[in-house]
């Protein structure tokens, strides 16, 4: 059967048409396996992410990381960080380090890890060779592997061959070097030799899946991968398998783009005579057109969202449901989908995951900031560890004007209705930076503004209160309406939001003064 799943790797699918040639794979198709016999572990279990420091940690990326670190933590289990660099030319000098900060600051900390160590380390894959050529050396001796020396050119004119078949072939090497027993010489690279028939398997997600190459019976080729590379590194299946397997993984959730790699993966399993572990693959991560994400939103770097003034408790929130649901504590009603790490943990089952595409809308990511920003808020001690880490931002923008305890005030005056952090500076700049009157239209102010501040400016009053009543009994023909408006242009340019009083009390009296004369220039 031709490999549907492989044909969307390269991307000759949209996402809609290859959701559902996967659920042509399989013999199930229910939207979750909520309803289905629990396939949830009841012991601890060990998981790991294993990202490739080729880039910058994404949403899909923390995604995969955050599930497997579910099942770890709901399960009483541990949860490894395992970093696959064997493919030397594509890393990118910084994103190993990208990786470790990005998930502690979204509180994933791994069990075991490169920083952390661990019984079963080295924890980097460029640092494990040994262990792979012992591995190796292990399948040329029993007949599962050979050594290749073909050229690129030779490959190159077999995978063009392939595919002018009739029928095409998914898989292109013909063996030659199996039959002419090449020597191990420098440069030559090891082939997998892979069963005519590969094993189906079960998803936990999927159910039943059985995925084999296409062949043509007229020239026969075979799926033998590659599973040790010119340069003595290991290729991605093969390093991920060994890895898997000494480090005692139970669990492997991943993308879904993986799914037609698992039957090589537990062919290998088989040929060293081990039990494979249990595979997840999750759905993509589409747009809510079900369009593949477009790199506005799903290709960031996750802490370039800490930048826009996004909270980590509101990443790992929105990342949760793309493909996760909780259990609703009572049929029929409503459950909040606002949730902490420590909740999300508890709830976490693999019952509760879905098959379909998870499609990322942006604003229910700010939905989530805004109710978390809330909670931190109405939390002291919380509050004062999101002050010590705002401030430095804070206090660039401000330029030295405000202490902490006074962005604390401003946090908890304007904190209900912001929707990231970011919006202080650009709802509320007007707190600290000094207004430019000449760019405010001065049209719509009442007649009477200018007497108004004149007025306020006399009476000196350092309670606003105070100095309203005494306009109303200076001017009786003057409304609430137009010294509130007078005022407000002067002390925040017309911005409104924050109620005046509130303003001052920010700004203090002396800064209230100095804006009173400087707008009187421009009235």
């Amino acid at each position: 059967m031709l490999s549907i799943v492989q044909r969307r790797l390269y991307s000759k699918l949209s996402p809609k048409s290859s959701n559902k040639l996967v659920n042509k794979l399989t013999k199930k198709a229910k939207p979750s396996l909520a309803l289905g016999p629990s396939v949830h572990p009841n012991h601890p279990t060990r998981t790991r992410f294993a990202p490739s420091p080729t880039g910058y940690l994404h949403l899909g990326s923390l995604r995969t990381a955050l599930y497997n670190y579910l099942l770890a933590k709901n399960t009483g289990g541990q949860f490894l960080l395992r970093l696959e660099d064997t493919d030397q030319k594509r890393l990118v000098p910084d994103a190993e380090q990208n990786i470790y900060e990005s998930l502690k600051w979204c509180g994933i900390i791994p069990d075991e890890g490169p920083i952390e160590g661990g019984p079963y380390g080295p924890y980097k894959q460029s640092s494990r060779r040994s262990i792979y050529a012992e591995y190796a050396q292990k399948l040329i001796d029993s007949g599962d592997a050979y050594y290749c020396t073909c050229s690129k050119d030779r490959l190159n004119d077999l995978r063009e061959s392939a595919s002018k078949l009739k029928p095409p072939t998914t898989v292109t090497y013909d063996r030659k070097c199996l039959h002419d027993s090449a020597p191990n010489i420098e440069g030559a690279i090891i082939r997998f030799k892979s069963p005519d028939v590969y094993e189906p398997f079960k998803d936990l997600l999927h159910g039943n899946v059985n995925i084999q190459p296409q062949y043509n019976n007229n020239d026969r080729r075979y799926d033998d991968i590659v599973i040790m590379k010119s340069d003595g590194l290991p290729t991605y299946h093969f390093a991920n398998v060994i890895d898997d397997h000494l480090m005692k993984i139970t669990h492997v959730i991943r993308g879904e783009e993986w799914l037609s790699s698992t039957p090589k993966h537990i062919a290998l399993y088989r040929a060293f005579g081990w039990e494979p572990p249990a595979f997840i693959h999750i759905p993509l991560l589409t747009s809510l057109e079900d369009k593949k994400l477009s790199k506005r939103l799903g290709d960031i770097g996750i802490l370039s969202m800490k930048e826009k003034g996004i909270l980590p408790e509101s990443i790992v929130n929105f990342v949760a449901l793309f493909g996760w649901s909780p259990v609703r504590d009572t049929p029929g009603v409503s459950t909040s989908e606002s949730m902490s790490l420590n909740e999300i943990v508890e709830k976490f089952s693999l019952d509760n995951l879905t098959r379909g595409n998870a499609k990322v809308n942006d604003s229910k990511l700010y939905f989530f900031n805004k109710h978390h920003l809330n909670e931190l808020i109405n939390d002291e001690d919380k509050l004062t560890e999101l002050v010590e880490e705002f401030y430095p931002k804070f206090n660039e923008h401000a330029k030295g004007k405000y202490d902490k305890e006074k962005l604390k005030q401003i946090l908890k005056l304007v904190g209900p209705s912001l929707n990231t952090l970011n919006e202080i500076f650009t709802n509320y700049a007007y707190l600290y930076e000094t207004i430019d009157y000449s760019a405010i239209d001065t049209s719509k102010l009442p007649s009477s503004s200018r007497i108004i501040i004149e007025k306020l400016i006399d009476y000196n009053d350092p309670n606003f209160q105070d100095g309203v009543a005494k306009l109303l009994e200076d001017i009786p023909n003057i409304s609430k309406k137009d010294i509130f408006q007078s005022v407000r242009y002067a002390i925040a340019g017309g911005s409104s939001g924050l109620t005046i009083p509130s303003v001052l009390d920010i700004i203090g009296h002396e800064e209230y003064e100095s804006r009173l004369k400087e707008s009187l220039k421009f009235i």
